[in-house]
């Protein structure tokens, strides 16, 4: 029997992951805690009261994202690195929206109507607005910032290297299940996620602001 098989755990716990230790997991916990103890905070202040059309996206959109996020670790800490990258673009979608809407507030009321694919920017268009309003010189298109994201869940040619891993001498095969070896992986994936939880936090202080600044001050 594969000895291999023997020693690795069927789940791991935090304190035998298989990437524990890499610096850039360890800053995306860091973050985690402190976006998880913004929202503690915040959530509250948000129920039993009047919110805007703009607080009522974000009282949904915020934890959607965030539990995103945390799916996105525990997949991590159970090796499943491909499964990991693929959310990043839902993840990445929703952070997107409350960004957008917070620079373009007059399209919130597209996505009351339900954000349909007539009625609303892409992912792509909505890049661009944003660099637009941001005033970024030069701009990156859209499409290219969504490019590698797209060809994951699309399943496109291109996204063939997420899954590799080294089956013996210098052959290469596709991972069906966990990867336990590839620490390049979880660095890109972590290296991808966190600016964006980043942005998460601060659309909590911008949608909630003056109840964040109550709770936590």
């Amino acid at each position: 029997m594969n000895r291999d098989r023997l020693t690795t755990p069927i789940v791991f716990t935090p304190d035998n992951e298989p990437y524990l230790g890499r610096p850039l997991l360890f800053q995306f916990d860091q973050i985690i805690s402190s976006v998880m103890e913004q929202n503690r905070h915040t959530a509250p202040t948000t129920h039993g009261r009047s919110l805007t059309d703009h607080q009522r996206m974000a009282a949904q959109v915020i934890p959607q994202t965030l539990s995103i996020m945390l799916s996105i670790r525990e997949l991590i800490r159970q090796g499943y690195l491909f499964g990991a990258h693929v959310l990043v673009r839902a993840m990445v979608e929703r952070t997107a929206i409350l960004l957008y809407l917070n620079l373009y507030p007059e399209k919130i009321d597209s996505w009351n109507r339900g954000w349909h694919n007539n009625d609303a920017p892409g992912l792509a268009k909505m890049f661009d607005a944003i660099q637009v309003k941001q005033q970024r010189n030069p701009t990156v298109p859209g499409r290219d910032l969504t490019a590698s994201m797209n060809s994951l869940l699309h399943a496109k040619p291109d996204s063939a290297p997420w899954n590799l891993v080294p089956i013996g001498g210098d052959r290469l095969g596709h991972a069906a299940s966990k990867i336990l070896n590839r620490p390049e992986l979880c660095d890109d994936l972590c290296a991808n996620v966190i600016p964006w939880v980043a942005i998460v936090q601060g659309m909590i202080s911008a949608y909630f602001h003056s109840e964040t600044v109550a709770e936590i001050g």
